[in-house]
């Protein structure tokens, strides 16, 4: 409970002017790279992104798919994630910047219109952050129950991305040594996060276990081609041309248009990884709750995980539309967390996109020869958001407890299940935090009606 209170004293939203200048210029600049489609940050919206940058689709269309694809993560996650935490997140800051700059018909009214947006997150949201705080139900405070499941819950993604990719036995094995090292760090280690360790060792034991099955199968590939060209099976040189792969044109064209705006995206990089240096701002869920309370090596090192799950996902997305993650490979948030300066931190994140955006073609075809590791993307970014989606839903329920009992777990329930009833209008996983909101809005009218007295403590 302690640690509940420390939290919620620290999520005041409060920023310096260089904090501000940072987050409405870095708003400004991802607004206009979006307006030119060449990054997004919604993994979602970048497979349209082709069709709009080859004339195929519109302005107002694209505009449309990233609105429906993004507005329920802003409203429903970004925002109360960061109202909880008192750190911006990617869905409050980048989200709504890709929907500006595609909605903007000029291409100097997109940066305009990101700046705005930088302004009400860093201006507004402080604001209403205080009188949130003042309310005789003060629902985020309670919010700050979410903290616990996410970050503990979190620590098993690892485990279900191995059960799922290699099977119930090493699936037991990673559970169980998973659950050892959260005992021996709690008891040995009392200051650092129980599931740093955990996580590290679950992450290494699913590439171990990639990377072994992807060696085995070219090591039985090629004796299997040796046996056959033995046979006399093998085609004569000349005989077969290989097949050519309808999407290395594709591929090439896409890095190549990268590549052309290389100091563009050397400038994002400075921008997301001086932000994440000034500790006012959490690459996920879980990362944000660990910057709030200081633990920024074990920031960086969640963040550093999630790369693995996104990294074939962003490439090959980037390669196939030709528009880049506003964040890249995201390896920016856990070195900007890290840097001990701005400066260093603005010059180290503007190399790190400069090999990214240079290496993208190379990626693309190492991914090309390991499956596995490919499938264990898939995996690991499906295993963060099962662990996340159940996380969220009881850290939900835990603080329609601590702000209304009975009544708040009837009303926060009621309209996740609402939700669910009629098809999801708002993502799973905004759903829950969406509803404290609104459970916690409702609950003060019912106190102003002289209906309902808030639970003390």
């Amino acid at each position: 409970m302690s640690t509940v209170r420390e939290l919620a004293a620290s999520a005041t939203l409060d920023f310096t002017l260089p904090q501000q200048l940072t987050v409405i210029a870095l708003c400004a600049l991802t607004a206009f790279i979006s307006h030119m489609a060449l990054a997004v940050f919604n993994d979602g919206v970048r497979p349209f992104m082709l069709d709009f940058i080859q004339g195929r689709s519109t302005r107002p269309a694209t505009t449309a798919v990233s609105f429906g694809l993004s507005a329920g993560f802003i409203f429903g996650l970004g925002a109360p994630m960061a109202l909880s935490s008192g750190v911006l997140n990617p869905w409050l800051v980048f989200l709504p910047t890709d929907i500006l700059g595609l909605l903007s018909p000029k291409k100097w009214l997109a940066p305009i219109l990101g700046a705005a947006w930088g302004a009400v997150v860093v201006f507004a949201l402080g604001g209403a952050n205080n009188v949130a705080h003042d309310l005789p139900v003060d629902f985020l405070t309670a919010m700050q129950q979410m903290s616990t499941p996410i970050l503990f819950l979190f620590t098993l993604f690892p485990v279900l991305a191995i059960t799922k990719q290699f099977g119930r036995k090493w699936g037991g094995v990673a559970g169980v040594v998973e659950l050892a090292l959260v005992v021996l760090t709690m008891k040995l280690w009392p200051e650092m996060f129980a599931g740093a360790l955990a996580m590290a060792v679950g992450v290494l034991m699913l590439i171990g276990l990639a990377v072994s099955r992807d060696l085995k199968q070219r090591k039985a590939d090629r004796a299997a081609a040796l046996e056959a060209a033995r046979a006399g099976e093998a085609p004569a040189d000349g005989e077969q041309e290989p097949a050519e792969d309808p999407m290395a044109s594709l591929f090439s064209a896409s890095a190549t248009r990268l590549r052309r705006h290389l100091p563009l995206f050397m400038l994002l990089g400075a921008g997301v990884c001086l932000l994440a240096q000034m500790h006012i701002f959490g690459g996920g869920e879980a990362t944000s709750f660990l910057i709030a309370k200081g633990h920024i090596s074990e920031a960086a090192q969640v963040d550093f995980y999630r790369v693995f799950g996104f990294i074939p996902l962003i490439a090959t997305t980037a390669l196939a539309s030709g528009a880049y993650g506003i964040a890249g490979f995201t390896l920016v948030y856990p070195i900007g967390y890290l840097l001990p300066n701005p400066i260093l931190a603005v010059v180290v994140g503007a190399a790190v996109f400069a090999l990214e955006v240079l290496a993208l073609s190379w990626i693309g075809r190492v991914l090309g020869r390991l499956p596995s590791v490919r499938d264990s993307s898939e995996h690991l970014r499906n295993a963060i958001t099962d662990t996340l989606q159940l996380a969220i839903l009881f850290g939900s329920l835990m603080a329609a407890n601590a702000m209304g009992g009975g009544l708040g777990i009837l009303v926060v329930g009621g309209l996740y299940l609402l939700n669910e009833a009629m098809g999801r209008p708002v993502v799973r996983m905004a759903a829950a935090p969406a509803a404290v909101i609104v459970g916690g809005i409702l609950l003060n009218v019912l106190y102003w009606l002289d209906l309902f007295t808030p639970v003390k403590g």
